[in-house]
């Protein structure tokens, strides 16, 4: 038993530390349980001097920006770490694809009702000397704030601790073939090695991962937990679907995957196509607006799914980087946004510059 252990099954054991919280509450001991963040305004919320850990964080909020969870930027700084270790649109942190608010569980995080406004962050946070969080309004409306930040007070770590990071990315056209000699994706391949319904554009090589969706790129020593990736079929391919790409995780420098999976739905643990919302604690499908008329591997819409790896978390000593085909062989033009999380030692890799607001909204 060690000081970070926290579950079911040891909730009898004692432990050395003391539980704190930093809240919105309305200080004259009113009901105005709020805080008003400006456009543009940069608020920290919470600082933490000292050696703890943030167990939980929830918070709600209200803004007339309809794209306000994309507008708005969470921000979480370590040991006065000169660059922000998480830097993520508020609604994509906690798993809201393309700004449509759903209600879902899993083990890290949960959007509770009503309709998805209960935003819930259960990955515990560590600091040695001091932990900063801020909320950025980036959109031309206030933004109403509650929150708390549930922490616990250490007097010091008995154990090497790594550093909670998340980085949000997008490539809003995933821009794929462009020879319309490869693109006919209703030939079929003619081969007697496969079946007979085989598109001759499967046969087409990435064994590399060349021009992959890029989820995350990071160097250091520590371990991938996990991701939440939004698509939006955008442009209509008939006879195919963004599920046929697979995901290749690199570790260490390996030039080819050193992980490397079998299709996009595959990697979501789900099968075939999956055309309803689900959850569990460690995989699920947030969001399904597929056209309710389309064969279930031509659908098109918007799609928003999580991958956490909290039973198998996936380690890294130097550099790790996770990507994924749009489509097989990043044949698919889509709009993919992606969320990722993982802990490691610090100083981080520097995180590519987030796009400004208008570029973050969805389509």
């Amino acid at each position: 038993m060690n000081q970070y252990t926290r579950s079911l099954d040891t909730l009898f054991l004692q432990q050395s530390c003391r539980r704190r919280r930093i809240s919105s509450y309305d200080r004259t001991g009113g009901n105005m349980d709020w805080i008003v963040i400006a456009p543009g305004e940069t608020r920290e919320i919470a600082r933490i001097d000292g050696c703890g850990i943030i167990r939980h964080i929830w918070c709600t909020m209200g803004c007339s920006d309809p794209y306000y969870l994309r507008k708005i930027l969470f921000r979480c700084f370590w040991d006065h770490e000169a660059s922000p270790s998480v830097e993520v649109p508020i609604g994509d942190f906690f798993g809201v694809g393309h700004c449509i608010r759903r209600n879902y569980v899993s083990e890290p995080l949960i959007v509770s009702p009503h309709d998805g406004l209960g935003f819930n962050c259960f990955f515990p946070m560590p600091f040695a000397v001091c932990g900063q969080l801020q909320i950025i309004n980036e959109s031309r409306e206030p933004l109403n704030f509650y929150y708390y930040v549930d922490y616990e007070e250490h007097d010091g770590f008995d154990m090497d601790v790594a550093y909670f990071h998340s980085q949000w990315r997008r490539e809003a056209d995933t821009k794929g073939w462009k020879d319309p000699a490869v693109n006919i994706l209703d030939e079929k391949a003619n081969d007697p090695a496969y079946p007979d319904w085989y598109p001759k554009s499967w046969l087409a090589p990435n064994l590399d991962g060349k021009d992959n969706y890029v989820i995350l790129e990071a160097e250091g020593k520590g371990h991938y937990v996990g991701c939440n990736l939004q698509i939006d079929c955008f442009s209509k391919q008939a006879n195919d679907w963004y599920g046929e790409g697979d995901d290749m995780i690199f570790i260490d420098g390996d030039p080819l995957p050193t992980l490397y999976g079998t299709g996009t739905e595959d990697y979501f643990n789900t099968a075939y196509g999956p055309r309803e919302e689900f959850c569990t604690p460690w995989h699920g499908i947030t969001l399904y607006s597929g056209h309710p008329d389309s064969p279930d591997w031509r659908f098109q819409g918007k799609q928003a799914m999580y991958r956490f790896h909290i039973k198998d978390p996936i380690y890294f000593d130097k550099s790790i980087r996770v990507t994924i085909e749009h489509g097989h062989a990043n044949k698919l033009t889509n709009d993919y946004a992606s969320t990722a999380y993982w802990y490691q030692s610090e100083p981080h890799k520097p995180f590519p510059t987030i796009p400004e607001a208008v570029k973050r909204i969805p389509r």
